[in-house]
């Protein structure tokens, strides 16, 4: 397995709504439990390394990114579907 695939598979197993194990949700509720484990990871983040400034930075990085996936998977579908 090449690094490339090992990244993209393990992105996939997180971020791809289909393959990962809140694939029985719905989208939204999928979405919501997404941003908790983002502010989750991102406290668990900045408790490590010892620093609230870093937990900002983080969160709102955190949020930004799943936001603008799931944004753009609805938009996706909602596309697909008006076809």
């Amino acid at each position: 397995m090449t690094i490339t695939a090992f990244i993209k598979g393990s992105w996939d197993a997180v971020m791809d709504e289909s393959q990962n194990p809140l694939r029985n949700y719905s989208l939204p509720t999928a979405h919501m439990l997404m941003q908790v484990l983002a502010w989750m990871w991102s406290a668990v983040f900045s408790i490590s390394v010892g620093s609230y400034f870093v937990f900002g930075v983080t969160a709102i990085g955190h949020v930004l990114l799943i936001a603008g996936v799931f944004i753009t998977l609805m938009v996706f579908r909602k596309a697909d579907s008006q076809n």
